[in-house]
């Protein structure tokens, strides 16, 4: 009886959110005739044994036919028949029946597994058909297809307040084979069954529950009650559970950094979480934080993508700006309340893996969706953002009902189980509930561009952006001049397909000297961004196709670029291949980030064999600018002498700087051959922003070592322009006419 007075309860629910505006029953609508609800899942289980041969000439032994197991009623249609579907083994067949209840989808759902790894599972849109009865086509199908031929079923269930009673007949038919009629009992009325643990860092409260009329900007139909996290995934049909095991985690020894990187959240999620284990599992950890070391633009995230089984952690930042009510809200306390709330569940769902409401048709090289989905940017559900939809959040909350949409209730409660159990299918993306400065006129524009017609690299080849910011609004605006140089102000996500997606990590952080320019009206500001390869190894390497999108992250609002597709080519041959092994190395990335080192002697042995064997190829005017460098000027070399390599103090070792001197004729080789032999093929790999920057430095080295430029006063100030508004033609022309200086000097020792 408690299961029926909880179906009561809901039904008095329904009620209430289909009455009128406006207008609250005075007496609970009970909906009339009485209604046994049928939803939730069926089972049977069962043993069948294989036919045993016979020896001939004896007469074919009868087949024997498998018994039900105990507990479960033969079918309507007459006793067990042998399998033609999983030929023998142990077998398990769920039906997942959603017709009625908490927003009812119409749709049923199956699996069928068996013991030598045969499974299929299937989906059914359905229209009743009956009293209790409902039939379908068959719209999606998973696994072992082949084996299941069937386009239609036919549901007919038997409706009793005793749950032991209850049973589904099912009927399988079409795809050109006979008709296949089985019999599953009632087992739960909810699809599947999940487990919460929720743990939070010292000092901070988690927020699992809500007063849904706290605050007064609601939905007037919307129930007051007290709403937990629990009971929101109820509703979507999972039978939550809590581990039990609950608990702080304690950041006492921690020190006075109380910000959270995702690396520390995954190793706190290791020890703290009682369930942890490297396999999927119908479980998830979430932890409740003071702050991100994003800072306060980051309010939740489903950070777990380390390792092989990800979407099992989520966190929410209580201090963020989700605590933040805007200015003159009616109750801020229930405003920050209600937006951690509502960005836990949010999170969660992510771990459910489930898309934002406005990516559901994100794009091919983020992976296969598991059906086509139409993006739902209006859609008052958990996995929009309030601030995305028309009006803003007021106008989200006002409508919102704290429920997920139908597309995401149909893949929660039917997709395989793999796409959704966590620890289970990677996620597309990793996640994170950031507050975008929600700016709907924004005055600034970020592209990310390639300096080619087509964004498609060689393999070996090094991918450079240019990076384009540019005022799209009517003010002029001050920005500083290295905004873009400043990658610790970026989020720079590189995604191959079919792959986690990865965060760019650069070698180097810069500080700069903040010096601000002004910027008019359909102005623009560029850099350059070498993007292959950071502290992560080479983000950029494999032939295939990557996604690369930029989060700038300004004082008061974030700027995020247009997604950019790039395609490498696969190697032209086995030499190429086998040069692989050793140019993808740590070495070679930091000597091409750097552009040059004295040092690290095997990377620039690659390089030279790069620019010897791979003339023809854009990675060698790559690996030229980069040997060149520490060529054309002194350069101080750490010497340690007999004890180079150690892992000594280069105190103890005796080790002192020494110069070591430039050798000019080498770098002016180099240098021509990467930057004047081929101009289109250097700014087309180089970026037009970095090969101004190698002609600059080339330029430089001519004229500290002897080149003299015989220019009338008039020209000196003319070519000064001319470099200032970085005229390339014009800076070649004085490069080859330095280097023909040079021609008439007598060869030097430098």
């Amino acid at each position: 009886m408690k299961e029926q007075d909880q179906i009561d309860q809901e039904y008095r629910v329904e009620a209430a959110e289909i009455a009128r505006p406006g207008i609250e029953p005075l007496i609970p609508i009970l909906p009339w005739p009485p209604r046994l609800r049928v939803s939730g899942l069926y089972a049977a289980s069962r043993i069948v044994t294989p036919p045993i041969p016979a020896p001939g000439p004896l007469p074919i032994q009868p087949v024997p036919l498998a018994q039900p197991m105990p507990g479960i009623a033969p079918t309507a249609a007459g006793p067990w028949q042998i399998e033609e579907l999983l030929p023998w083994g142990f077998l398990r067949e769920e039906l997942r029946l959603d017709v009625d209840g908490r927003y009812p989808q119409m749709m049923a759902s199956g699996t069928l597994y068996g013991v030598l790894a045969k499974r299929v599972h299937w989906i059914a849109r359905l229209t009743a058909s009956g009293p209790n009865a409902w039939t379908g086509s068959i719209w999606f199908k998973d696994g072992d297809v082949a084996s299941f031929p069937y386009t239609m079923v036919e549901i007919t269930t038997t409706a009793t307040f005793l749950s032991s009673q209850r049973k589904a007949v099912v009927r399988f038919s079409g795809g050109g084979t006979s008709v296949r009629t089985r019999t599953l009992a009632f087992k739960s009325p909810y699809f599947r069954q999940v487990e919460f643990e929720f743990d939070c860092a010292t000092g901070v409260t988690a927020t699992t529950h809500i007063g849904t009329h706290d605050h007064p900007n609601r939905p007037a139909t919307l129930p007051g009650e007290t709403l937990s996290i629990e009971e929101v995934y109820r509703r979507v049909g999972f039978d939550v559970r809590k581990s039990g095991s609950d608990s702080i985690v304690p950041i006492g020894d921690a020190g006075t950094n109380a910000r959270w990187s995702d690396n520390e959240m995954h190793d706190a999620m290791q020890v703290y979480w009682s369930r942890f284990a490297g396999k999927a599992q119908w479980s998830l950890w979430v932890f409740f934080a003071r702050l991100h070391e994003q800072g306060t633009s980051l309010g939740g995230i489903m950070f777990d993508d380390i390792g092989p089984n990800h979407r099992q952690g989520t966190a929410i930042f209580n201090e963020s700006f989700i605590s933040t009510a805007p200015s003159g809200d009616a109750n801020p306390v229930a405003w920050a309340q209600r937006m951690r709330f509502w960005t836990a569940c949010h999170e969660m769902g992510h771990a459910f893996n489930l898309a934002h409401s406005w990516q559901k048709q994100h794009p091919p090289d983020w992976g296969t969706p598991w059906i086509p989905l139409a993006n739902e940017p209006e859609a008052r559900s958990f996995m929009n953002y309030p601030y995305n939809v028309s009006g803003g959040q007021t106008a989200f909350f006002s409508d919102f009902a704290y429920r997920f949409s139908d597309n995401e209730l149909v893949f929660m409660r039917h997709a395989p189980e793999r796409f959704v159990q966590m620890g289970n299918a990677d996620w597309f993306d990793h996640h994170g509930f950031e507050q975008a400065s929600a700016s709907p006129e924004p005055a600034l524009k970020l592209n990310l561009r390639v300096d080619r017609a087509q964004a498609t690299y060689q393999f070996l080849e090094p991918v450079v952006l240019e990076l384009k910011l540019t005022n799209i609004g009517s003010r002029p605006l001050v920005l500083e001049k290295e905004l873009l140089s400043m990658t610790d102000h970026m989020t720079v996500i590189v995604k191959k397909r079919d792959k986690p997606a990865r965060q760019y990590l650069p070698f180097a952080r810069y500080c700069h000297d903040m010096q601000a320019q002004v910027v008019m009206p359909g102005e623009f500001v560029t850099d350059s961004l070498f993007i292959s390869v950071g502290r992560n190894g080479w983000d950029i390497a494999e032939p295939g196709y990557y996604t690369i999108q930029i989060a700038l992250h300004m004082e008061t609002e974030d700027i995020v670029s247009e997604a950019l597709t790039i395609r490498v080519a696969p190697p032209r041959g086995y030499d190429e291949e086998f040069l692989a092994q050793d140019f993808f190395s740590d070495d070679v990335g930091r000597i091409l980030n750097f552009d040059g080192s004295a040092i690290l002697r095997r990377g620039n042995d690659t390089l030279r064999e790069v620019s010897d064997r791979f003339g023809d190829r854009a990675v060698a005017n790559h690996a030229r600018v980069a040997l060149a460098a520490p060529l054309a000027r002194d350069y101080k070399v750490l010497d340690m002498g007999d004890r180079m390599g150690e892992m000594a103090s280069a105190k103890e070792a005796g080790g002192r700087l020494r110069r070591a001197a430039p050798r000019i004729e080498e770098a002016r080789q180099l240098y021509t051959s990467a930057l004047l032999e081929k101009k289109d093929q250097a700014i087309a790999t180089l970026g037009r922003t970095d090969y101004e920057y190698y002609l600059g430095r080339f330029r430089e080295s001519l004229m500290e070592h002897g080149a003299v430029l015989k220019k009338e006063p008039r020209d000196v100030k003319r070519d000064a322009k001319r470099e200032k508004n970085g005229d390339i033609e014009h800076t070649m022309r004085v490069i080859k006419e330095a280097l023909s200086s040079l021609k008439d000097l007598e060869p030097v020792s430098r």
